[in-house]
This record gives C-alpha cells, sequence and structure tokens, in this order.
C-alpha cells in the first residue's frame, strides 16, 4: 500500500464527533428517583425511568420500568417498557407497549403494538393522525386489554 491510498483511506473516515448519531442512542435519561414538572421538548431518543408530570413532544420517547408519566405525549415513536402511563398518547409513527406496562388513556396512532401481559385501560385509535393538537378517540373505539 503506498502513501497515497492510505492517505484516501483515512480521508473516508469520518473525523471524530461528525458522524452521523446513532439510531438507538438516547439522547437524554430522566433517572429513577428523579422527578420533573413542566414540558419536555427534544429531538432524538429520551428514555423516562423517573417519574415525570406535564407535556411531552419529540421524536422517540421510551418509557422504562419504574416510571410513572402523567400528561400529554406527543411524539414520533412511544414505546413503553415497563412503568406506568397515565396520559392521552398520540404518536405519528407508532405506539410498542410492552408487559409489565400499565397504560390508562387514549393512544393514537396509525400503528399500535400491545404486547401480552400489558394493562391497558381506555380508547384506542388506530388511524394517521388528523391534527398534531387535538386527536381524541371518536366513540365506540373503545378497548380495555387486561392480563391477570
Amino acid at each position: 500500500m503506498d502513501s497515497t491510498s492510505a492517505a484516501s483511506d483515512r480521508a473516508e473516515e469520518p473525523a471524530r464527533g461528525t458522524e452521523a448519531r446513532r439510531p438507538t442512542e438516547i439522547n437524554a435519561l430522566l433517572g429513577r428517583g428523579t422527578r420533573f414538572e413542566g414540558k419536555l421538548l427534544f429531538e432524538g431518543r429520551v428514555r423516562v425511568d423517573g417519574d415525570f408530570t406535564g407535556e411531552i413532544r419529540g421524536d422517540v420517547l421510551i418509557v422504562g420500568d419504574g416510571a410513572t408519566v402523567r400528561g400529554d405525549i406527543l411524539v414520533s415513536t412511544c414505546i413503553a417498557t415497563g412503568g406506568e402511563i397515565f396520559a392521552d398518547v398520540r404518536a405519528r409513527d407508532g405506539i410498542e407497549l410492552y408487559a409489565p406496562s400499565k397504560v390508562t388513556g387514549s393512544l393514537s396512532s396509525p400503528a399500535i403494538f400491545i404486547d401480552r401481559g400489558v394493562k391497558f385501560e381506555g380508547t384506542c385509535k388506530m388511524a394517521p393522525l388528523d391534527d398534531d393538537r387535538d386527536v381524541a378517540p371518536e366513540d365506540g373505539d373503545s378497548a380495555v386489554v387486561a392480563d391477570s
């Protein structure tokens, strides 16, 4: 290998700090034992393992084991791997609920997955979001799923 080809190989490598964001990278974390009340606006992925009360707007929200989220959620994707959600959840791409999550409220998204063992009480509308501010499930679109 000559010095010219070695230099061109190094030029193709991304410079430190300029590489693209990894899709699984967590941008922020509200850890266990932490409480926050207010408005959370974000890009990328945020994980909540603590207590959050308020409004959440962003890309990918992950609600982890031990979390309690109360309020209003509008994100691209909401993934609950545990914890409790007392909120209206609206997601532009999808909602994924995994056991042992507990969800009380309305779900609105074009794609909704509810795992066996999830406790869900509320309404569910599986359709593209009509309006980012006011998407409410229609009467008769309710469901209760509980695994004893």
